[in-house]
């Protein structure tokens, strides 16, 4: 039996499909990677019994603090980043799975002051961004210039606020649903665009208001999601890139994008007081 006091203690925020494949790989290959569970929750506990241990279970979040998490996923909405992003600071390192979250300029900030107070990692998992790291240094160098990105789905896979897509009918091929800053677009789409939220986060410099997000509805797109991404550095530099993320009718979140999820929670071993793209 592994010594659990020497391994990461990770407590799962949310059992959707992305909360569900983290737990279960946690609990498989948990011990070989040095990471175990602290505590799962979900809304709606009912959904944990016979999957997930009686001890692991938390009913209460707010209860948090009791299990002794060293890092806490969150995988579930944007209001739990509002109401408990600055409180999981205080105790944990936090993955923020819904960066959408930050494009709130004053919760952006309120959590960053947090990160910086306590000493603890605010951690932004690439997703489903391809070049993140690419982005990221260009702008630590200076020479960022703009930053756009645009995502294709089949229409049954965004969750949109709002009645933007309610009108979709099958075959009607490819309707543009918004282009402008990212920070316009977080609201519209909270769980569809963590990705631009991500990029936001890299491209510090042009921020939330100053990347371009594009999302595109496409009935031809029945078998994976596709982000394009647009980078313009100084004196004629540029590059394009195209992910092709494989993924079922009506599903928010393409396949490659869960393992980008494990590879971002294994690094998540405390980089200071600050904010991390991973």
């Amino acid at each position: 039996m592994a010594d659990t006091s020497k391994m990461m203690a990770v407590g799962i925020v949310g059992y959707g499909h992305l909360g569900q494949y983290l737990v279960e790989r946690i609990q498989r290959e948990g011990e070989a990677a040095g990471l175990c569970l602290a505590f799962v929750w979900n809304r709606n506990t009912e959904r944990l019994k016979g999957s997930v241990p009686e001890e692991l279970i938390l009913g209460q979040l707010s209860q948090f603090t009791e299990r002794g998490a060293d890092v806490i996923v969150e995988v579930c909405h944007p209001q739990i980043v509002k109401d408990f992003g600055a409180q999981f600071l205080s105790s944990a390192h936090f993955m923020v799975g819904s960066p959408s979250a930050l494009s709130d300029t004053l919760l952006n900030k309120q959590l960053r002051q947090a990160a910086v107070h306590h000493g603890r990692t605010l951690y932004v998992p690439s997703g489903a961004l391809w070049g993140g790291q690419d982005i990221q240094r260009l702008n630590d160098s200076g020479t960022l210039k703009a930053l756009s990105i645009r995502m294709s789905k089949h229409p049954s896979c965004f969750r949109l606020s709002g009645d933007l897509l309610s009108d979709w009918k099958e075959g009607e091929g490819r309707r543009v649903l918004f282009k402008g800053s990212v920070a316009e677009l977080c609201p519209l789409a909270p769980n569809n665009v963590n990705t631009m939220a991500a990029a936001a986060i890299a491209a510090d410099s042009l921020g939330f208001t100053g990347v371009t997000g594009k999302i595109v509805s496409d009935t031809a797109l029945s078998q994976y999601h596709i982000v394009e991404v647009e980078v313009t550095g100084a004196n004629g530099f540029s590059v394009t890139t195209v992910r092709r993320n494989p993924a079922q009718l009506g599903a928010v979140t393409g396949t490659a994008t869960y393992n980008s999820f494990w590879s971002s929670l294994l690094v998540c071993k405390g980089h200071g007081g600050r904010v991390y793209l991973c």
